[in-house]
């Protein structure tokens, strides 16, 4: 699968890079109707400002979204309780991601997924390795990589891979793993930290985070194990179409 991903600040999607530098790259109905006609197979919509500004997301969007696109989609952002959960669904999202309220709250995946099915909760974790001090204390149980909150602004302490399984355990159906260094640059997807997380799980992998070429798509799906890819950049900015994308995929 092959994801673009809208990240959404006052109404228009942005891009920037390691989650800073933020720059317009247009309106979010307009690109995922171009999205649509690429064929890619779901979309992401993420209110990267909710959980810092302690809003909700838009139930709008999502009631637009879902009244246009004939491709499922996710949104997120600032979601916090089964009630949000509840109205974005009625509103047409497919699926929901949470990520600072999942950290600040675990039973909100359990129920969660109790009440909408598992196929509707995706928990996203953004990631980046420690720092050299505390990679000396390292062990079997604490691996490289730190989670990270609110829009990659607060360091929390927890262990991305017992995270995720965590995540898991409480039955989230989805993963979507993005590496904050990766994120923008283009340079390629962090493949040790997808791979270790994704060979970690039995539930979907989403990669995220560093796709700038055919070939870094592809290195996610093999090296990397993820069962899905999600980019912005070079979507947004048309360096590749979707269907390229998917073409080259589909050759190798």
């Amino acid at each position: 699968r092959i994801i673009p991903c809208l990240d959404i600040k006052s109404g228009r999607v942005v891009k920037g890079t390691s989650f800073a530098r933020l720059r317009d790259a247009g309106d979010p109905l307009e690109l995922a109707q171009r999205y649509n006609e690429q064929s890619a197979d779901e979309l992401v919509f993420l209110d990267i400002a909710a959980s810092i500004e302690n809003r909700e997301t838009t139930i709008e969007l999502a009631t637009r979204l879902a009244r246009e696109l004939f491709i499922p989609f996710t949104i997120g952002g600032g979601i916090s309780t089964l009630n949000e959960i509840y109205s974005l669904v009625k509103a047409g999202a497919d699926k929901i991601t949470i990520n600072s309220s999942a950290i600040r709250n675990p039973n909100l995946i359990t129920e969660g997924a109790e009440r909408f099915g598992s196929q509707c909760i995706v928990v996203a974790i953004d990631a980046r390795k420690r720092n050299l001090k505390s990679q000396l204390q390292i062990s079997d149980n604490f691996s490289k990589w730190e989670v990270f909150s609110h829009g990659g602004s607060h360091s929390t302490g927890l262990d991305a891979v017992a995270w995720a399984k965590e995540i898991e355990s409480r039955g989230a159906g989805e993963l979507l793993l993005t590496s904050m260094a990766a994120d923008g640059h283009q340079d390629g997807f962090e493949l040790e930290l997808t791979a270790t997380i994704s060979g970690s799980l039995n539930i979907p992998v989403i990669a995220s985070g560093g796709g700038g070429t055919f070939e870094h798509f592809r290195d996610a799906l093999t090296i990397g194990k993820a069962d899905a890819v999600l980019a912005a950049s070079v979507f947004h900015f048309e360096k590749y179409t979707v269907s390229e994308v998917k073409e080259y995929l589909s050759e190798n």
